[in-house]
């Protein structure tokens, strides 16, 4: 009796520790490698499980088990979102996701594509944006290789209370702004923009601190937007979305060198164009069931007008003239940037 009751404990302590563990691929076979790859979103988010954990499996069978990809999720490992890119440069972590948007500023190159209305769909955009830091931005991120860079879908006005069909809506209406430059926009609408990272979003719908946030459908579901928010507004179909912020995969360089070469293969084939353009497709797909639930819930969705779009737009031109003075001032060339993204963009 005492052997069965010692067995049950150790067989409730193994899974005590399993479900304790950081999420990754288990392999049978022991790595040669593990790297170790943080991330700011929970592990209900889609991008957590739809495509964090099968792109680590598939890291691992492509090299035969020879690299391991652990997965910390939340900010597992520490720090704030703002500090991964810091994280992987210093050697923290090998590989982490990081938004340009949450240093102001420092990655001029990579923010571009997060200035208002620099977005189609996710996939084409995500393409625009590998393509553009290809060309501009090959010394943005010194220290690290570069894996791939993406964007989301247009992001959309969710709003507690109010639907916002017009610049005079947004008047005196306390936004979460998901970056500088839309903030600039906003403000300029009559709009009070308020910064904080989107994990600190909920608390501040909940208690009335903002009327709203601006945000693409895709992170409805992870953080339940559709219960603290009964509007969503966005920009009519064929005009380009109000925002999107500009992502990347960032992979410690030192822990790429000490790779062999094959395992380096492993790692190249596995990201590039070809990855950003994947990544992009699959928030896409995100975009279309985050709206689905939305609808599902019973919320209300407005649609900004083409011509309501079109004076946000040329509301929106102070911003673009004080972004290329930003890339101006850190070596760029800003107008030649900016007429490239938008070239890549309407191609």
């Amino acid at each position: 009796m005492s052997m069965l009751k010692m067995s049950r404990r150790r067989v409730l302590g193994g899974m005590a520790a399993v479900l304790a563990a950081p999420a990754f691929v288990r392999n049978a076979k022991a790595a040669e490698v593990t790297l170790r790859l943080h991330h700011f979103l929970p592990p209900v988010a889609p991008m957590h499980s739809k495509f964090f954990v099968p792109w680590a499996q598939e890291i691992m069978d492509a090299s035969n088990g020879a690299i391991e990809v652990q997965i910390f999720p939340a900010m597992q490992l520490g720090g704030k979102p703002p500090q991964l890119a810091d994280q992987v440069k210093n050697g923290i972590v090998d590989i982490a996701w990081a938004l340009p948007t949450y240093t102001p500023g420092r990655y001029p190159v990579a923010e571009t594509m997060g200035l208002p209305f620099m977005v189609t769909n996710a996939e084409k955009t995500s393409v625009a944006l590998h393509t553009l830091m290809d060309e501009f931005g090959g010394d943005e991120y010194a220290g690290m290789k570069n894996l791939a860079y993406w964007s989301h879908d247009g992001g959309k006005l969710h709003m507690r209370d109010k639907a916002i069909r017009t610049a005079a809506d947004l008047e005196g209406m306390k936004i979460r702004s998901p970056n500088s430059a839309m903030g600039e926009l906003l403000e300029s609408m009559g709009a009070e923009p308020v910064f904080f990272p989107v994990t600190e979003m909920v608390v501040g719908l909940s208690n009335g601190v903002i009327d709203g946030c601006c945000l693409p459908y895709e992170v409805v579901p992870p953080f339940k937007l559709q219960e603290l928010t009964k509007v969503s507004c966005e920009a009519a179909a064929g005009a380009r979305g109000l925002y999107a912020n500009t992502n990347t995969l960032l992979m410690n360089q030192a822990s790429y060198e000490g790779l062999s070469d094959d395992l380096r293969g492993v790692i190249d084939a596995n990201s590039g164009i070809a990855l950003s353009q994947r990544i992009g497709k699959t928030f896409d797909e995100f975009e279309a069931v985050g709206r689905g639930i939305v609808e599902k819930n019973g919320n209300e969705i407005v649609e900004i007008s083409t011509d309501e779009i079109a004076k946000w737009q040329e509301a929106s031109k102070p911003v673009y003239a004080n972004w290329q003075k930003t890339l101006d001032d850190a070596g760029h060339d800003g107008a030649a940037i900016i007429a490239r993204a938008n070239e890549l963009l309407d191609s």
